[in-house]
């Protein structure tokens, strides 16, 4: 399975703003040497020692996720990522697309991506919610959308009503489901194939009784090989934001290291935070993983336009 990330936001996007440019230019002249600039190569060996969080950018695009095993192609949410998707990837013959939940920053770059206004492309679309159909659409009606875009997509649009707790197949992967703690509810997703388990598990608030072992969380979430899951907030801030729908970055270590999680991807990044905070975050979030159990778990930040293989 390849899993590539196209917006690991949460709310809103995000774009980079001109401040936030001039930091990272200005942090990282107050790092160069006179050495460093001597020549074309000494100046690109300087560039690519710099601190990711100069040299790059998390990105600001809301949540969508691509996994690929064997020709299948899978969506998990349709965030503005979406569009980039659009932009970068060659339109296959079929999408599996997977909602997590309707609030609008996880459906909105399905008007903007390319590939469904493809007559030919067949999407199947698979959600827990009810109406999952007429919220979707929705969007695209006037006066949200032009009208051109709800004529224009492709009719082989169809959606699919999953049960939480009962497994189907796509093919060789299996596909479970279950409902977390968030407004208006959210599904996590954990797909299987090769040996492999994949767990998805952005917008949910942990709480204690998420670490209480029972049968349908075990079969999604124990002993994943890797999981995507939300860590939007600093713990300070959860305390400031309670039943607002999302975690802390320490109670996703804690989730993760008692379902016994190989690796994590802090995911779903606070609209407010910048690269120098997230990566900040993800070193608190290593450090804190080693303390409470001297973890070898590994634990990364999910960052646009990255991918790994499981």
């Amino acid at each position: 399975m390849l899993i590539h990330f196209w917006g690991v936001r949460g709310s809103i996007p995000t774009p980079i703003s001109p401040q936030q440019v001039q930091s990272k230019i200005m942090a990282a002249i107050q790092r160069a040497k006179p050495a460093d600039l001597q020549n074309a190569e000494t100046r690109s060996k300087f560039i690519s020692n710099l601190p990711s969080w100069i040299f790059g950018t998390t990105g600001g695009n809301t949540t969508c996720v691509e996994l690929v095993h064997n020709d299948k192609h899978i969506i998990l949410d349709a965030g503005s990522g979406l569009r980039a998707l659009g932009k970068e990837r060659e339109c296959p013959s079929k999408y599996y697309l997977f909602l997590s939940h309707l609030h609008w920053d996880h459906l909105n770059g399905f008007p903007f991506f390319d590939h469904a206004f493809n007559p030919n492309l067949e999407i199947q679309v698979y959600s827990n919610h009810d109406n999952a159909e007429k919220f979707f659409r929705g969007q695209m009606d006037v006066p949200y959308s032009p009208p051109s875009v709800s004529t224009s997509i492709t009719k082989k649009l169809y959606f699919n009503q999953i049960k939480e707790g009962e497994p189907f197949y796509i093919d060789d992967i299996k596909v479970n489901s279950c409902k977390m703690r968030h407004p208006g509810d959210s599904y996590s997703f954990s797909f299987e194939a090769d040996g492999k388990k994949f767990v998805f598990a952005t917008d949910v608030e942990l709480k204690a009784s998420d670490f209480k072992s029972k049968l349908d969380t075990n079969s999604i979430f124990y002993n994943a090989d890797a999981i995507v899951i939300d860590a939007q907030y600093t713990t300070q801030e959860l305390n400031e934001k309670v039943d607002w729908g999302h975690s802390s970055f320490c109670y996703a270590i804690d989730f993760a290291i008692h379902y016994q999680i190989k690796e994590v991807y802090l995911f779903h990044h606070d609209p407010a935070y910048d690269d120098k905070k997230l990566e900040k975050i993800l070193q608190a979030s290593q450090w804190y993983a080693k303390y409470i159990n001297h973890s070898d778990m590994k634990i990364y930040l999910a960052k646009e336009d990255t991918e790994f293989i499981l």
